[in-house]
């Protein structure tokens, strides 16, 4: 009976290593690319290849281009403007003053209009006040609950108008420039005893009093304030006046806009009975403005208040920011009524440097 037992207990384990095989995975079969397949792949690799290479090299013969074009627009810019150091040595006996100037100023139109060396700043408040008088006009006043919008348009294009020839105004003219010391001196009351001539080792010059150089026009400019970032030039004698109208007239612009935005935002809180966070979903450009000129009169104010304490007081803000009279009486402070008149009324004298004029190779 054993062996027939151990029989049957064979064939029995026999047949589950059967049903085991069968059931298993079969194993995987690869099948090899034949050679068609090959010179497919590898003629598909070949034409990307090329099409990147062709690729590359169109976008740096573009680059290329660009900047030949940009390097021409430049020269041809420069040379029309007369404001690089090749255009002024290039120049012969007959050259102009402002082709052989050895400050650092920008001149356009032959030496009419003087700008710094930087335009940045002046770029940029053109552009927020461009941009803020454009998002006041299309957004805030196109509204029904603004009453005579044609109006309300209109006097906010007026204001910006107005900002942007005061801006220009101050920053394209001379401020002030002291000659160099081949040109005649600047006359001045040598009885008074505040005027103090300094000597300038810059220009090589006497300066007269009040004058200081700047180091960023490379000028010595007469009755120095200060050298103004955001409008790209210096502010003193021959141009405090025209930034004194830009300063105002930019913050009675800010003032209207903000007047403007909160009254739209009003109007359309309670048009749709929603509360402040409905409204950055519903007017996000006006909240954007608001905040804007919020700042922009909080800046704006500032300045005008300051200087308005400048002028009672018959200072520069040079003077002030070194505390020139911290020790002493002011020589200049004649009274706050003399003070405004000097500062606002009195006349101005013309440019002491006739930018326009031909002078020899030499002489500057």
């Amino acid at each position: 009976m054993e062996p027939i037992t151990s029989l049957i207990e064979e064939d029995e384990d026999d047949e589950s290593e059967m049903e085991a095989i069968a059931l298993s995975t079969p194993p995987m079969i690869l099948e090899l690319p034949d050679s068609s397949t090959q010179k497919q792949q590898h003629s598909r690799n070949n034409s990307l290849s090329t099409k990147s290479q062709s690729l590359t090299e169109f976008v740096a013969s573009i680059k290329l281009k660009s900047r030949a074009v940009t390097r021409a627009l430049e020269k041809k810019l420069l040379r029309r403007c007369d404001c690089t150091g090749e255009g002024r040595s290039s120049r012969g006996s007959g050259a102009r003053i402002y082709q052989v100037w050895p400050g650092n100023n920008v001149f356009f139109f032959h030496g009419k209009l003087i700008f710094g060396p930087d335009p940045k700043g002046l770029l940029l408040t053109t552009f927020s006040i461009a941009i803020s008088s454009w998002v006041s006009a299309i957004y805030n006043i196109d509204d029904d609950s603004l009453p005579h919008s044609l109006v309300t348009r209109l006097f906010s294009l007026l204001l910006a108008l107005i900002v942007l020839v005061n801006l220009f105004l101050a920053s394209a003219f001379d401020p002030g420039i002291i000659p160099r010391s081949n040109q005649p001196p600047l006359p001045f009351n040598e009885t008074d005893s505040s005027n103090i001539t300094r000597t300038s080792t810059e220009n090589r010059i006497y300066r007269p009093p009040r004058s200081c150089h700047c180091d960023i026009c490379g000028n010595c400019v007469e009755k120095f304030d200060h050298h103004c970032l955001w409008i790209g030039q210096c502010v003193a004698l021959r141009n405090y006046r025209r930034f004194l109208a830009f300063i105002f007239s930019a913050l009675v612009f800010f003032f209207y806009v903000f007047a403007i935005s909160c009254w739209r935002i009003h109007g359309r809180m309670v048009a749709r009975q929603s509360g402040f966070m409905g409204m950055v979903k519903d007017c996000p450009e006006t909240l954007a403005l608001l905040a804007f000129s919020f700042a922009a009169i909080w800046f704006l104010g500032s300045l005008a208040g300051f200087h308005l304490y400048l002028i009672a007081v018959n200072q520069t803000a040079y003077e002030n920011f070194r505390q020139s009279y911290n020790s002493s009486m002011n020589p200049y402070d004649r009274g706050i009524l003399s003070n405004v008149k000097e500062a606002l009324f009195a006349p101005v004298s013309p440019s002491a440097v006739d930018f326009h004029a031909q002078v020899s190779q030499e002489s500057v």
